[in-house]
């Protein structure tokens, strides 16, 4: 499930892409799958072990492309172990609301993009992230440790990457689907687990058939509910070849 999309992003085969908070490595096998070389980050050392393991066996069963690497990083994004403008593309995706200095984070993150290369940042989209929250306060922070600390708005978030130096390109929202499901988690107990309760549970088998069979139906569904209820804002924007970001 892409919350990305790499024709926007520009990914290209050859190009070295940065998956910062990359989870579960979603956005980089992706990226792998079209040729791309990718750097999956996350400050989870189990997730990053998880996703070494996966590429493993993409690699073994020949699901990759010849040539392409896939490396790991475990750190801050605030402070990124590579020399300035490394990598064509960077996705930091469902990142910034948990960081305190998310200002800090994304100068940094256009330090290691190249002149011309492109950035998407992904974040809870305004309405219904702010319904969440208002339902329980075992969703965000300070009550969750590593909790989401703020809720963005569209210009919040672009403005943000304006001010490091980016020109933004594109917006737009993705899995609408998924914020009802969210509401109804946060109602019933987010922290319950989902087969305790029969909403929940009936809720997620349905998301997951979403993910796993692309039903068009419920593709249709996402694709006309995204601008009101989709749950991820997407914002890309790009580093200009001329002039500086700090």
């Amino acid at each position: 499930m892409l919350t990305v999309d790499y024709e926007r992003l520009g990914l290209h085969a050859g190009d070295r892409l940065l998956d910062i908070g990359c989870g579960f490595g979603r956005h980089s096998y992706e990226a792998l799958r079209r040729g791309a070389d990718v750097v999956s980050s996350d400050f989870s050392l189990p997730e990053l072990v998880e996703v070494e393991g996966t590429v493993a066996a993409m690699e073994q069963v020949e699901e990759l492309p010849m040539g392409v690497s896939s490396s790991s990083c475990n750190g801050d994004v605030t402070m990124l172990p590579f020399p300035d403008a490394s990598f064509d593309r960077i996705i930091a995706s469902e990142i910034l609301e948990h960081i305190d200095d998310d200002t800090g984070a994304i100068r940094e993150l256009v330090r290691v993009l190249r002149p011309g290369g492109t950035f998407a940042a992904t974040v809870p989209a305004t309405l219904p992230e702010q319904i969440c929250w208002k339902l329980t306060d075992e969703y965000h922070a300070p009550k969750v440790v590593g909790g989401h600390v703020r809720i963005y708005g569209r210009g919040e978030l672009a403005t943000r990457m304006q001010d490091a130096g980016l020109e933004i390109l594109h917006s737009h929202r993705a899995h609408a689907l998924h914020s009802p499901y969210w509401w109804l988690r946060c109602a019933v107990g987010v922290n319950r687990d989902v087969a305790e309760n029969p909403l929940t549970e009936a809720y997620n088998r349905l998301l997951t058939w979403d993910i796993m069979k692309q039903p068009s139906i419920l593709k249709a569904a996402d694709r006309v509910l995204n601008p009101v209820l989709g749950k991820s804002l997407v914002v890309y924007g790009v580093r200009p070849v001329h002039g500086s970001n700090q």
